[in-house]
């Protein structure tokens, strides 16, 4: 790794540096100096100072819309800032592409990965690099690497063979390879068990000891509380406050976030009568896509008034069972039941006849179309709520509805007429399950709730979830966030390998055991007791 002292090419293509007195103070890896990034009339970052010094794991926290993947891009090279400054190890630097970035010794890890299936390991790092290679020399550094720090690689391997935890090592691993000083992490564990999570905290732990810098972005405020050694919050595009996180709460910390108090969760027992309203029943479908999950013999009964937590990695089978489920990849007829008739062979509109909502998890594209206004993507699947009659769209009913939806679940937004894509995540989110929450459904299925989501409309998501939960509607949510399916679950069930586990009470396991058979390692239909211990502040 490169040295505290270690000193860059004033020449490097792309990296124009002042020339000055290095810091006379502690060393500093990275100083941002009043960067201010403006968008016509949008304000994304606006006056943003920030100090990370050498060997220092540094969280950046903040609402969706906070402006810290601006911050990061500005800092990694690949967004322009319109005013401030960039100082890098005591020098003023002006970085103009991710490249420059890179050969500043600046690497980043984005939360979304950029392989390529059919290539092996090594071919996959070696597009990242742009020195000349030799395959086989990589190969053998690859593993150096990869061992050195605890992240075990097959460089020989094929992408497609990877578990998700797998295929973030690879991206660290190629960030590593070019020896960074400061290393960007965006959400990092959003797809990762919990012993995958401990794995990776190790390896920044030590990275850190060896003077790596580490900017840290996560929504996960225990993770930050355990990790990082000082947090910046950003709220509306400024500063709004510097911590220690390891000595506040993660209530103070989301305070200073979204500037209010999270309201603590009610999960009040059901009331109603529990009776089975939705069941698969020995589900098999081969999956249509050739890197894709098949599932083999997927049986669960889903129960009026309960939640119904469904865990795994991401691609164990998730995309294909919430294809069979939403009717988008009909299977056979008496494989799924709603209300104990089979709808196993009818399609999307027709579930949804009959009292199915659906909440995917893509939101840009599949749960709402970007371009199209509010008014329209409420049209999407509301059309049955009297928005049309006679195949004509009523315009007034199909705004009033829209209207209703932004009020109800406190979606921020321009109006009725702004774009889905004009929208935060969060409040899209909201607007997409409050959309099917207004249709009365009887079983609504929900995937990946809050992704991407701050901690203010988490919050607000989940307590609706519960809210409808208790009115009698059947809820299925898969998730990879274990922390969600715990705060919100009455019962939770694994997806490894195309394959379901029994479902267990939350008070009778906890995210240790989730996590062993989220990774393979426990046997599917394990249903051995385990304690659970639920706070107010999460899920420890």
């Amino acid at each position: 790794m490169n040295s505290a002292d270690s000193t860059e090419n004033p020449l490097a293509d792309g990296i124009a540096i002042a020339q000055g007195p290095a810091s006379e103070n502690s060393p500093l890896r990275l100083e941002l100096v009043n960067i201010t990034k403006r968008y016509n009339a949008l304000v994304a970052n606006d006056h943003v100072s920030l100090k990370v010094g050498v060997g220092e794991i540094h969280a950046v926290l903040g609402e969706n819309g906070a402006g810290k993947s601006t911050l990061m891009k500005i800092i990694y090279g690949a967004v322009k800032a319109n005013d401030g400054e960039i100082i890098w190890n005591g020098r003023s630097v002006s970085i103009d592409s991710p490249a420059a970035a890179r050969r500043l010794g600046i690497g980043m890890v984005y939360q979304h990965f950029s392989l390529f299936e059919t290539l092996t390991v090594a071919e996959n790092i070696a597009l990242g690099l742009e020195e000349k290679f030799d395959l086989a020399a990589l190969s053998a550094r690859v593993i150096e690497v990869s061992e050195k720090y605890g992240l075990p690689l097959d460089p020989k391997r094929t992408v497609y063979s990877l578990s998700v935890g797998e295929r973030q090592r690879v991206e660290i691993v190629r960030c590593l390879l070019q020896n960074p000083s400061l290393l960007i992490l965006d959400e990092p564990t959003s797809v990762l068990t919990p012993q995958a999570v401990q794995k990776l905290f190790e390896t920044l732990r030590r990275l850190a000891s060896e003077g790596v810098s580490i900017l840290y972005i996560s929504h996960k405020l225990n993770e930050i509380q355990s990790l990082c050694d000082k947090a910046t919050i950003l709220r509306g595009g400024k500063v709004t406050g510097v911590a220690n996180p390891k000595q506040e709460t993660t209530s103070s910390l989301a305070r200073m976030m979204i500037g209010r108090d999270l309201p603590a969760y009610e999960h009040p027992a059901y009331q109603g009568e529990v009776k089975p309203v939705f069941s698969v029943n020995q589900l098999s479908l081969r999956s249509s896509d050739p890197f894709g999950t098949s599932l083999k013999d997927i049986s669960l009964t889903l129960n009026a008034g309960e939640i119904l937590g469904i865990a795994g990695i991401s691609g164990n089978g998730q995309a294909e069972l919430l294809a069979a489920l939403s009717g988008e990849a009909p299977t056979a007829k008496d494989s799924i039941s709603l209300n104990g008739q089979p709808i196993g062979h009818l399609n999307a509109g027709q579930r949804r006849d009959l009292g199915f909502g659906f909440v995917p998890e893509e939101r840009l594209g599949r749960g709402a179309v970007p371009a199209m206004t509010l008014i329209q993507n409420a049209l999407l699947t509301a059309s049955r709520q009297g928005l049309v009659c006679m195949g004509l769209v009523s315009y007034h009913k199909a705004r009033d509805f829209a209207k209703r939806c932004i009020e109800q679940f406190d979606v921020r937004t321009g109006g009725t007429e702004s774009a889905a894509r004009s929208l935060s995540g969060g409040n899209l989110q909201k607007f997409i399950v409050g959309r099917e929450i207004m249709q009365n459904p009887k079983v609504m299925v929900v995937a990946q709730p809050t992704w991407g989501v701050d901690v203010g409309a988490s919050a607000f998501i989940r307590q609706t979830l519960i809210d409808l939960s208790r009115q009698g509607v059947a809820i299925l949510v898969i998730s990879e966030e274990l922390e969600e399916l715990f705060e919100i679950s009455d019962r939770i069930a694994v997806l490894a390998a195309g394959q379901l586990s029994d479902a267990q009470p939350v008070d009778q396991t906890n995210a240790e055991a989730i996590g062993l058979l989220m990774s393979g390692l426990q046997a599917a239909n394990t249903s051995q007791p385990q304690t659970v211990v639920k706070t107010a502040e999460g899920m420890a």
